[in-house]
């Protein structure tokens, strides 16, 4: 397998930086961390700016042997990438053509234009609404958590019908794919946005069985400790979680009127 010359990835404990944190570490690429502190809006700076115009994270940029260098941002872009780039064994991916990779591309699109975004929303209106109208927090959440759950029916019933007709675990084929991870990167939020795992037995079996594979739980505790599980459970780290979230938040919106 080629591997990356200089690779550095920057991201945060946040749903779409462990998708790619735990690719590179399935893999067991080498690469380098810079945690993006939210807090100081680094994410803002014009030298990140540099490597992703969007402001957010995760990005990674990959220097080869000759000193070219390339910048990939959007957590879906970079799976690609990667396993394009540095899976030819197809170890988190599927042969470039076939049913199962196109089936792949599909989980990963829908994923970043649906799972994503909705429970972003969902964590938004839950744990960081700053509007005074009470009436706009409930809205909010009513309206994203319901459609986080038919997203997650819809996780249940793909893993129901590979489990009927392939005898698969996964979402695709019959191994494990980016596909999964980019999936579980927000799965594993389900509690945090106020959804039991125990609504979906199928999808919890599936996210308990990832995550305690070690190359995976590896890659989960970049840059630091995942602990999303017990922050969600307990009142005053959660309280903790909103009021950090509520400030970057808002200093985020702040700076980008500006």
């Amino acid at each position: 397998m080629t591997k990356p010359t200089d690779l550095t990835l920057y991201t945060a404990s946040v749903p779409n930086g462990i998708k790619v944190s735990t690719a590179l570490e399935y893999l067991e690429l080498p690469y380098k961390v810079y945690p993006i502190a939210f807090s100081k809006l680094e994410q803002k700076e014009p030298w990140y700016l540099e490597i992703n115009p969007n402001g957010r994270v995760p990005a990674i940029v990959d220097v080869d042997s000759a000193g070219e260098k390339t910048c990939v941002m959007e957590s879906g872009a970079i799976l690609l990438y990667i396993t394009d780039k540095y899976d030819p064994e197809n170890k988190l991916s599927y042969p470039f053509g076939s049913k199962e990779y196109y089936e792949m591309l599909e989980w990963v699109f829908w994923q970043v234009g649906g799972l994503g975004p909705m429970q972003g929303q969902a964590s938004h209106f839950l744990r960081y609404c700053l509007s005074d109208n009470p009436d706009v927090q409930a809205y909010g959440v009513n309206r994203y958590q319901n459609e986080t759950r038919r997203l997650m029916t819809v996780l249940e019933t793909r893993l129901a019908k590979q489990k009927a007709t392939r005898n698969s675990a996964y979402l695709v084929g019959d191994h494990l794919s980016v596909a999964d991870l980019a999936c579980l990167g927000w799965v594993l939020f389900d509690t945090y946005v106020g959804i039991e795992s125990s609504e979906f037995p199928l999808l919890e079996k599936w996210q308990d069985e990832i995550s305690a594979m070690p190359l995976i739980k590896k890659g989960l505790d970049v840059p630091t400790e995942f602990r999303i599980k017990q922050v969600a459970k307990d009142p005053e780290l959660l309280k903790q979680a909103s009021a950090a979230g509520q400030s970057w938040i808002k200093k985020g919106g702040e700076a980008e009127k500006k």
